[in-house]
């Protein structure tokens, strides 16, 4: 798995080297610049621009760039202007596809036809998106070990030899229910002799009380 992220992050380093070796830098409006007379919508026209690749506007100071909404660029006004340059040598690197809008903010240029509207392209070579690391498979255990459920033997038949011997003949042997009754009571005759033994022993322990006073 790490020799994969590796080989992974490798590959995404060379498509980003390949991207920046493929970018380009564009002289908008070519050898005459930014200017009224270098007609820069039809120069850019023969151009495809890429994610990547970079804008140079070289202009005098009576020129200046300002990036503009498409509502603007129609109208060749600065009612909601994006952003203004005015340093006679600005560079502006295309980081995404789409469309932008540039004017020149002096009084009548852009109705002179110096304005450019530039279509940016997304790269050939994307980098690829890294794929989440994928987790073996877990081994799902069971939830419960089934129950061997008892079955009973199937009758024998009358034709069967097992039915005909004398174990199959034999009716089980059911538990006794013969209960004991209470032991029976002493008889008279126990009576009256342990009466007799108690009677002899308080008559001799009177007689040993009479003997000791």
């Amino acid at each position: 798995m790490a020799m994969q992220r590796q080989l992974l992050s490798l590959a995404v380093m060379a498509a980003m080297l390949i991207d920046l070796s493929m970018a380009a830098t564009y002289t908008v409006g070519g050898t005459t610049g930014w200017d009224t007379s270098s007609d820069p919508q039809t120069w850019a026209s023969s151009k495809t621009f890429l994610v990547g690749d970079t804008l140079s506007f070289q202009y005098s100071p009576m020129h200046n760039v300002i990036e503009v909404p498409k509502s603007d660029y129609d109208a060749c006004q600065t009612s909601n202007l994006i952003q203004v340059y005015n340093d006679g040598s600005t560079t502006i690197p295309l980081t995404s596809p789409g469309k932008r809008y540039f004017i020149c903010g002096t009084a009548g240029h852009c109705q002179s036809g110096m304005k450019l509207e530039i279509t940016t392209l997304a790269t050939a070579s994307s980098p690829p998106e890294a794929a989440p690391p994928t987790s073996a498979p877990k081994s799902s255990s069971p939830s419960s070990s089934p129950r061997s459920s008892s079955t009973r033997s199937p009758p024998l038949s009358s034709d069967s030899p097992l039915a005909n011997s004398p174990s199959s003949s034999l009716s089980p042997i059911a538990p006794s229910t013969e209960s004991h009754g209470p032991a029976p009571p002493p008889s008279a005759a126990t009576v009256n002799y342990e009466g007799s033994f108690r009677a002899g022993l308080v008559g001799f322990g009177a007689l040993v009380m009479l003997l000791a006073f």
